[in-house]
């Protein structure tokens, strides 16, 4: 079908036509799906329907410290990392800066006396 059978065509005409093609495409969307899920039988791959996962171990991450506090709710911490919390985007859009929530590290005689 070219370009000028698609001008000269109705309304309901296209419509039909779109119903008809996207019937067919589901059809085959099954059927391609179907022969795909056999073929991954076949080789063994297949662990029956459903989404499938790959059994990996995440890599071990290392613990990532709060850089960051809010001083309203001292709970509330950000490692700086991802995206920024609420109330840290409010604070900076009333004109605060990230250095103004920067947890400040322990000394070196209080780390000595805690641990």
């Amino acid at each position: 079908m070219n370009d000028c059978d698609l001008k000269s065509m109705s309304v309901d005409e296209l419509w039909t036509l779109h119903e008809e093609t996207v019937a067919a495409l589901a059809d085959k969307i099954i059927v391609e799906k179907a022969r795909l899920e056999q073929r991954l039988h076949e080789l063994g791959q297949d662990d029956g329907p459903g989404p499938k996962r790959l059994n990996h171990a995440r890599r071990p991450y290392p613990q990532v410290f709060p850089k960051y506090r809010n001083p309203a709710e001292p709970a509330e911490t950000w490692a700086g990392r991802g995206k920024q919390p609420r109330w840290l985007a409010a604070q900076l859009r009333s004109g605060k800066k990230l250095d103004d929530f920067r947890i400040q590290p322990a000394s070196h005689r209080a780390r000595r006396h805690a641990g």
